[in-house]
């Protein structure tokens, strides 16, 4: 059940695909994503130093929704299928993939650092009602410091995604952290992940039970580096 783009991987759900009407023709949000210009951003202490998650730990799985149509949007906005973090938050994720293990769950990661242009085109794409699932390209969001990633369980037995409260990327009350509704093992299960991404030095994001800070974001750039330019760096 993977759209065009899509990496293979642990069997997906068929009802967790959000789309939001967008504001714009993919076309024109594309151009105007591209002519966008990214704001002078103080010096970041730390150096950017991102690396391939999968390099780093290839037994994390991925699903990257921006690379193919089965996304918010419905239409592809990476590339390619990779997802990229700042090294010591790579090695934490890792960290969290083995802990996940102990429970019997993998870690499927939907994105990881995010081009600031992106995040450019998502803010132009939705209503303003909608901003707060979508960074602020004017002040950078932790996406674009290679400090955030997105991502969710699945069974190790069954190499499938395990239901949660809402699908990602769902701009809903459902997608909120402390959203009490629902089937309550899908919220055992996303508060299971809350607990392993915690103990493995990220923090959780209020809005989007998915959606993972790594706790030393501060001292990282905003970059707006496309992945062909990180890959290149990193072999060097």
């Amino acid at each position: 059940m993977h759209a065009p783009g899509c990496p293979p991987g642990p069997v997906l759900e068929a009802d967790d695909l959000f789309r939001v009407p967008a504001r714009l023709a993919p076309g024109a949000l594309q151009a105007l994503a591209g002519q966008a210009v990214m704001p002078a951003f103080a010096p970041a202490p730390r150096a950017a130093d991102l690396v391939d998650i999968t390099r780093v730990d290839p037994a994390i799985a991925l699903d990257i929704r921006y690379a193919c149509s089965r996304n918010f949007l419905g239409f592809p906005v990476y590339p390619a299928a990779r997802a990229f973090l700042q090294r010591p938050a790579a090695l934490a994720l890792s960290h969290a993939r083995r802990l996940a293990g102990q429970h019997g769950y993998g870690l499927l990661v939907y994105d990881a650092y995010r081009p600031w242009h992106v995040t450019a085109l998502f803010r132009a794409a939705v209503p303003e009602s909608l901003h707060e699932f979508v960074g602020d390209p004017a002040t950078g969001s932790r996406h674009n410091r290679g400090c955030a990633v997105d991502l969710t369980l699945w069974e190790l037995a069954t190499r499938r995604v395990v239901p949660m409260p809402s699908g990602f990327d769902e701009m809903t009350p459902r997608a909120h952290v402390d959203y009490a509704g629902g089937d309550a093992q899908a919220r055992l299960r996303r508060d299971l992940l809350a607990r392993i991404m915690q103990a493995s030095g990220f923090v959780p994001l209020a809005e989007e039970w998915w959606h993972f800070d790594f706790a030393d974001w501060a001292d990282y750039p905003v970059l707006d580096l496309s992945f062909d330019a990180v890959a290149q760096v990193e072999k060097a």
